[in-house]
């Protein structure tokens, strides 16, 4: 199973973005996927994750009203959508999968398959 991330950059406080994360091999739809972020001296943090039918949802507080997680099973993506930026919210992102579950974990233990990570940079 591969995930790649992309669609981060830099941008301005206020302002929105879109994460892309493409899950490809075995089935695709069928995992949980999740959103974490890692800023410089800090540990990885979760964001937002996705039940396999996209009905289930999870967002940390930190991000629960400004950020939405989605997915397109047919074309085997998973989005988050990123408005209201703030500076704190300047990471790393990376997507990540787990198989076969039903369970919306928060856990980055939990997820099995990871993609390499966007930058997103929010200046004040």
């Amino acid at each position: 199973v591969q995930l790649q991330a992309f669609g981060g950059g830099l941008v301005q406080a206020g302002d929105s973005l879109r994460l892309s994360c493409a899950v490809s091999g075995r089935t695709s739809n069928n995992y949980v996927v999740g959103w974490f972020r890692q800023a410089p001296g800090k540990g990885r943090e979760f964001v937002a994750a996705i039940s396999r039918s996209g009905g289930v949802t999870a967002y940390a507080d930190s991000v629960k009203v400004r950020f939405t997680i989605s997915r397109d099973n047919a074309k085997n993506m998973v989005y988050l959508q990123m408005n209201s930026l703030k500076p704190e919210d300047t990471a790393v992102y990376y997507c990540a999968a787990i198989y076969s579950t039903v369970v919306v974990s928060r856990r980055a233990q939990d997820y099995d398959y990871w993609g390499q990570g966007t930058q997103v940079t929010v200046s004040s």
